[in-house]
């Protein structure tokens, strides 16, 4: 039996219900979505004690961790839901199944971080270094404003796909001046969001749902953009191989 995106996450993470699945059966409001249960200088005293700091299923939510070195830390299944983490080091950490709702990651490293199952929606990650990193969760509405995608594999899973298809949405999403250089966007959903003046050269598109996006001065130069589906879209030059070309807007 196959699953949706919503169930398999359920299931691979009891007691969560995915945020793409509208978060039912998900409360908000209780103080495991809400409150914090350590302090920043809590944190800071775990990063002294030297190693890679776990913070795994912890609540964080609208702490100010920014500028900390979380480089490499274990982090899955937290909470930092309105956390602050401006500028903060956290490459190579495990953010699989985190809760970051509206968190400010501006400026953050990020780079070969893991962000598996993981809900972003609203979160800002204007700036931030996601190159070589793994994103498979939801991001819808976030801001990649200036982000760099390098090398970044947001793609769906393939091989796991008797528990749905996991990858990355990033539904009206903004990644405006983004950098996704040899990235792997299959099949990721770019419905509606702004991808104006990204670079994606020797980016893999393929399939991707860029659906009534705006790809007006986005680079693709050398990428895979077959079956990329721009039904909408906003366009100011031709895209090789993309699906739905005569239903693109030229404006």
């Amino acid at each position: 039996m196959r699953y949706s995106w919503p169930l398999a996450l359920s299931l691979l993470v009891p007691g969560v219900v995915a945020a793409q699945g509208l978060m039912s059966g998900v409360d908000l409001t209780t103080p495991a979505f809400t409150a914090a249960e350590v302090s920043r200088a809590q944190v800071e005293e775990r990063i002294a004690q030297g190693g890679p700091v776990d913070l795994s299923d912890k609540s964080l939510n609208g702490l100010d961790l920014s500028g900390l070195d979380l480089s490499g830390a274990n982090l899955r299944a937290a909470r930092l839901n309105r956390a602050r983490l401006r500028e903060t080091k956290l490459a190579g950490a495990t953010l699989d199944q985190v809760w970051m709702l509206k968190a400010d990651l501006s400026g953050a490293n990020l780079s070969g971080a893991k962000l598996f199952a993981t809900q972003a929606m609203g979160a800002i990650f204007d700036r931030a270094d996601l190159s070589r990193a793994r994103l498979a969760g939801d991001f819808s509405n976030a801001s990649f404003k200036g982000a760099d995608f390098s090398n970044a594999d947001a793609s769906a899973d393939m091989r796991n796909q008797s528990m749905g298809l996991m990858h990355a949405v990033m539904r009206s999403a903004d990644l405006s001046g983004a950098k996704g250089i040899r990235a792997n966007f299959s099949r990721v959903d770019l419905q509606f969001a702004n991808l104006s003046k990204a670079d994606f050269s020797g980016a893999d598109l393929f399939r991707a749902d860029a659906s009534g996006a705006d790809l007006r001065g986005a680079s693709f130069v050398g990428a895979r953009t077959e079956e990329m589906d721009i039904a909408g879209a906003r366009i100011d030059a031709d895209i090789a191989g993309a699906a739905n070309r005569d239903r693109a807007r030229r404006d």
